[in-house]
């Protein structure tokens, strides 16, 4: 049995529907991001989680346990928001302690070890006399972290943890989370709408659109094999095509470019080279295709691209591979075509 449920959760806020009979099982141990664009439910999802929102329809189980109607205070999880939350009057220590001083099991000994393991954890034990205005973002949300590590919960929920951070020092923090999470072995919730975030980070991704689950896999899964159009159109770049009334799709890291083509080869289509976009180590192709003027991207290596010399107009040959194709029956699911 998992070691968190949701089971058939329905949650509706008047006439709009929020979460539309979604279910979804994560083992303990397992960092798992909900991921989706803004309004798919995602958050309404983590506070039912949290106990935060009661459910219209459906249940929630912790640990094998029935839990939807048990108040937050009983179900034994930590939590990060995107705001800091820190009470800026106290000192970094004294904000992990707040919490901490009301386990009255621990002495006042135990307190101070653990806030101290805690903040070594996080690498800002030499700022623990610090308050949270001298702290950068990042320092703060390593704070707000330890703090919701510092109970020593079942479950850890994340929502939106790194958004208001700037680029370098999200990709620094969620390298840090992924460590300290694998660390402690703890089952985590990670609620994001960055795709690059629930990629590196997470062991499982549930992938969410308009109040329901489109899909749910590892991120090789839903990358390498998008179940849907809106995954494959959310999680990174895919050509998309509509042939005979089929609907076709193909990653552009798998399109490959030749200044000729073998004869005979179907895996290749003549195209113009429309624009030439640098991205340092992938410079990226955007073409149009001859046979039916559609536009295709391929992702090269940057040294091939410069040995190709490509220019802007210049007529060449985009070959998609066979095996790379993820074909849709309509909307609602796909297949990977095989050579």
């Amino acid at each position: 049995m998992a070691f968190l449920s949701v089971k058939n959760i329905v949650k509706k806020f008047d006439t709009q529907t929020a979460l539309n009979n979604v279910s979804v099982d994560i083992e303990k141990g397992e960092l798992v991001s909900i991921l989706g664009p803004s309004g798919c439910g995602k958050t309404t999802l983590l506070r039912i989680i949290a106990g935060l929102e009661t459910p219209t329809m459906g249940q929630v189980f912790i640990d094998g346990k029935e839990c939807t109607s048990l108040p937050p205070s009983k179900r034994n999880f930590g939590i990060v928001f995107q705001s800091y939350a820190l009470f800026p009057h106290m000192t970094v220590e004294q904000n992990l302690l707040f919490g901490l001083n009301q386990q009255k099991y621990l002495s006042k000994d135990e307190r101070k070890i653990r806030a101290r393991e805690v903040l070594e954890m996080v690498d800002l034990y030499e700022h623990r006399n610090k308050y949270p205005a001298q702290l950068s973002g990042g320092q703060q949300q390593r704070i707000a972290l330890a703090r919701a590590i510092s109970l020593k919960p079942a479950f850890l929920l994340l929502d939106e943890p790194l958004s208001a951070l700037d680029a370098k020092v999200r990709v620094k923090l969620r390298a840090e989370i992924r460590r300290i999470q694998k660390k402690l072995g703890i089952t985590t919730i990670l609620v994001t709408h960055d795709q690059e975030e629930a990629l590196t980070m997470a062991d499982k991704i549930v992938v969410m659109n308009n109040a329901v689950v489109e899909q749910v896999g590892t991120p090789r899964e839903i990358y390498d094999s998008p179940r849907t159009v809106f995954t494959a159109k959310f999680i990174g770049t895919m050509n998309m095509y509509e042939q005979e009334g089929s609907l076709w799709g193909v990653r552009p890291e798998t399109v490959k470019i030749a200044k000729t083509a073998k004869p005979g080869d179907m895996s290749c289509h003549k195209g113009t080279v429309e624009e030439i976009e640098f991205r340092g180590a992938l410079t990226r192709i955007y073409g149009r295709l001859q046979e039916n003027r559609k536009t295709i991207c391929a992702d090269l290596d940057s040294h091939e691209a410069e040995a190709l010399r490509l220019v802007e107009k210049e007529d060449v040959f985009f070959h998609i591979p066979q095996s790379e194709i993820v074909h849709y029956q309509g909307q609602e699911s796909a297949e990977r075509i095989t050579a």
